[in-house]
């Protein structure tokens, strides 16, 4: 094989492991809580790794230099964000105000680069359908949208009536696009026996015929059918 191929892998290999480290370094903020910040780093890095694997030459150490004084440069403004709330303003920004007591802010959501489908397809993602239940609507630095529903349209809690229920367990799925979740479902504490029951029960014989099957906090099956067949249009925007 050529001497250039085993270049190439060798700073393919090198450039991933490099990045690799410097972004555990920098923090896990880097995938979660992305910021404009932290999306010019890491673009930059991955420009700078991605040009490394494909021209390879004594000079690519020079690209891992530069990854990690990019990286030192993150963790840097990260060390003076959290020492400084005028300097995170000036680099993060403020959170910024979409939607505040049934008022939508044109000029906000035109900045923020928002349009009404998108701000919509958030409120819906979230669980708010009509804008008449929410109170305030944010846009974070991060990019993500908060959301304040209405005190009368806010869900009644148990607190609210003065009652202390046992804590819930996430519901477990236990089949998947029609295939049996052996181990998922021993942590139910049942086995195939009582799923093969409990569908019987619903109506189904085959799990291949079943997309999602999950068992709730009370040991409650709950099955959604495969409907490979079925179509429905959508009327939102």
């Amino acid at each position: 094989m050529p001497h250039e191929f085993w270049e190439v892998l060798q700073f393919s290999v090198i450039s991933l492991a490099v990045l690799f480290v410097l972004t555990k370094l920098i923090g896990n903020r880097q995938m979660s809580q992305l910021t404009m910040f932290d999306y010019i780093i890491g673009i930059s890095m991955g420009s700078i790794a991605a040009e490394m694997a494909s021209r390879p030459g004594d000079e690519n150490w020079y690209g891992i230099l530069a990854m990690c004084v990019y990286a030192a440069f993150a963790i840097l403004i990260g060390v003076l964000n959290d020492k400084s709330r005028k300097l995170r303003k000036i680099i993060l920004g403020e959170p910024l105000v979409l939607f505040d007591n049934g008022i939508l802010y044109y000029n906000n959501l035109k900045s923020a680069r928002l349009d009404l489908t998108e701000f919509m397809t958030e409120c819906r993602s979230a669980g708010f359908f009509d804008l008449s239940g929410l109170q305030l609507v944010l846009l974070e630095v991060n990019g993500k949208l908060s959301f304040l529903p209405n005190e009368q349209n806010r869900p009644l809690t148990p607190l609210d009536m003065d009652m202390d229920p046992k804590q819930a367990r996430p519901a477990i799925a236990v089949i998947m696009d029609g295939s049996i979740l052996t181990d998922r479902l021993k942590t139910t504490g049942n086995n195939e026996t009582w799923l093969a029951k409990q569908m019987k029960a619903q109506g189904f014989d085959d799990p291949k015929d079943i997309f999602l099957a999950s068992v709730d906090n009370n040991n409650v099956l709950t099955l959604y059918e495969k409907n490979e067949d079925v179509h429905r249009e959508s009327h939102y925007s």
